[in-house]
């Protein structure tokens, strides 16, 4: 169905979403549960923008499974970022969204908080310094891709990406704590 849709044919991506419906809600829930009390931006409204966002996606050569999630997981983000910034004014602190980080992505189990906007910034700084950790980060944060699944979407090895997942990690929490 992936291939049809890269075809051209748009009826194959409506066919494929109720395929793939569990897992992207399954990603939008895992967000949402991270928000603050009170967020007022519900699961299907995020899995509706994710979906318009994948129906204007053009020449693009789906590759597999891992490949379509990791487009949807910068859609989900890129929503939530735009969500924080339209909800939030200022730039940092007041009311500013939060995610939880997974308790990996900084040190010691200790649970913390990182404003999405703080994070979407230091991702777009790893970016510029390593485009391949940046994406590792995405891939494994917002979309909640195994080490494996973001090795096959990256085309890369998993010592690869278990390597830059921590280098990434460091330099994020770092980032973050400045």
């Amino acid at each position: 169905m992936l291939r049809e849709w890269s075809d051209g044919k748009q009826e194959a991506f409506d066919d494929l979403l109720p395929f793939v419906y569990d897992e992207l809600h399954r990603q939008a829930s895992r967000y949402l549960r991270k928000e603050r009390q009170g967020h007022t931006l519900q699961t299907s409204a995020l899995i509706n923008e994710a979906y318009l966002k994948l129906i204007d996606q053009r020449n693009i050569n789906w590759e597999s499974r891992a490949h379509f999630f990791a487009i949807a997981a910068q859609a989900m983000r890129r929503i939530l970022v735009d969500y924080a910034r339209s909800t939030h004014r200022k730039k940092r602190g007041g009311d500013c969204l939060k995610l939880p980080l997974e308790e990996a992505m900084l040190v010691e189990g200790e649970e913390k908080s990182v404003d999405l906007i703080a994070l979407d910034e230091a991702l777009n700084k790893l970016a510029e310094r390593d485009e391949q950790q940046s994406r590792i980060v995405e891939l494994r944060y917002f979309s909640g891709l195994t080490l494996e699944e973001t090795a096959e979407a990256l085309h890369i090895s998993r010592a690869t990406v278990a390597s830059d997942w921590n280098m990434a990690k460091v330099w994020l929490f770092r980032e973050l704590r400045q």
